[in-house]
């Protein structure tokens, strides 16, 4: 857990180490505001089908749940993290230049799954470097995040005219930048030495502790994650669809602009919202509000329609992640804290694996129509979370507020 009150004396951290660690979250971020909007786009431009889409964008998920432990654990073992982000940025940038060689669908599938299992480690080595600066020199983690936040929405707005402006063929040459840039940027990096706690990612390497296995706290992570995985068509076909009935790149980076700066403003509002409601009651709106979205989402909206309904990630995400966080802190001692945090990694990466790869075909098969299975998926994590309200210890003398610290 990140101190309450930080170290009194800074002089032996490295200098400059907040705007080091922005740049450091800004590069990747960079690649994840032309990839995650756009990336589909591009793949669309191969004359793949929207099944074929599905199965390449999900394979890399199941990839980095599988290989992202294994490099937080060399990482840790290294004794310098900074070490392996410059690998990760190198090998990120030869699978993208890659993508260049061929476009078949099994060739793509093959150089997207490698993708997945290089590049999927940098942000999280970048996360434990910058909670080292939190926990021994008390820097501020939000105004290191931030700068990532900006970031994605200045690349999301940049790809959106791009592609008004030129077509989707020009995503890969963006994402190469992008990793072109995090490889100048690792050599900035902050080192600070072997780390004196493991990593988050490092944790999926071990069975979870006992604190992890009672069952009201792993229905309601479940329950969270699908949640959370219920954004795979979103994030797989929105850019697609918006295309096809005729929105501008423009619009539809605005469009997804309009996402991530409601997150940032939830996210900046959170602690205040957090004392005025219980965990429960923000989870559950996040829960309701997903199913909601997705029900609402295949009518015809319109710019602005799509607009609102794209603030409602605000909800559908950012108070219901930081809820869970915050319920984690609650329920899990310190010491095990990097293990909560790996099995959320985990619960989310596996269910939205699953959910893009199955978003794929139903796509395919029902057009924007599709979008009503990832309300039930919503609707089943809200299942689970309510199942996790109803069996959480002491829950008739808290009023369903998570007071106890088990």
């Amino acid at each position: 857990m990140i101190p309450s009150s930080p170290p009194p004396y800074r002089e032996d951290a490295p200098a400059y180490f907040v705007p080091r660690i922005a740049l450091l979250f800004c590069a990747p971020l960079i690649v994840n505001g032309f990839a995650m909007p756009y990336f589909p786009v591009w793949l669309s431009t191969l004359s793949l089908s929207d099944a074929e889409i599905g199965i390449i964008l999900a394979v890399p998920m199941f990839v980095r749940v599988i290989t992202a432990p294994l490099v937080g654990l060399l990482a840790d073992r290294i004794g310098e993290r900074a070490r392996v982000l410059i690998w990760s940025a190198v090998l990120s940038l030869l699978t993208g230049l890659a993508l260049f060689v061929s476009h078949s669908f099994w060739f793509v599938l093959v150089i997207c799954a490698l993708q997945g299992g290089v590049y999927s480690p940098y942000v999280p080595i970048v996360e434990a470097i910058a909670l080292t600066g939190v926990r021994r020199w008390g820097f501020d983690y939000a105004s290191m995040r931030l700068w990532g936040s900006v970031a994605f929405i200045a690349a999301t707005m940049l790809g959106g005219t791009m592609i008004g402006l030129y077509g989707g063929a020009l995503v890969l040459p963006a994402m190469v930048g992008g990793f072109l840039l995090m490889i100048l940027l690792t050599l900035i990096a902050p080192r600070v030495g072997r780390p004196r706690r493991p990593s988050t990612l490092t944790t999926l390497t071990e069975p979870p502790p006992k604190a992890l296995r009672k069952l009201d706290l792993q229905l309601l992570l479940i329950g969270v994650t699908l949640a959370n995985s219920s954004h795979a068509m979103l994030f797989a076909f929105s850019a697609i669809y918006w295309q096809h009935i005729g929105f501008s790149g423009t619009q539809i980076g605005l469009l997804w602009s309009a996402g991530v700066a409601a997150e940032v403003v939830m996210f900046g509002c959170a602690k205040m919202i957090i004392r005025r409601f219980s965990l429960w009651t923000m989870i559950f709106s996040g829960c309701g509000l997903a199913v909601v979205r997705w029900i609402i989402f295949p009518m015809e909206l319109g710019f602005w329609g799509y607009f609102v309904l794209q603030c409602f990630h605000a909800f559908t995400y950012a108070i219901m992640h930081t809820s869970m966080q915050t319920m984690l802190v609650q329920r899990v001692p310190e010491e095990q804290e990097a293990s909560a945090q790996g099995l959320y990694f985990f619960y989310t990466g596996v269910f939205t694996a699953i959910c893009t790869f199955a978003s794929g075909y139903f796509y395919a098969w029902f057009g924007v129509h599709g979008f009503y299975s990832m309300s039930v998926v919503a609707m089943i994590g809200c299942g689970s979370a309510l199942t996790a309200w109803y069996l959480q210890p002491q829950r008739a003398g808290s009023g369903g507020k998570t007071s106890e610290a088990s």
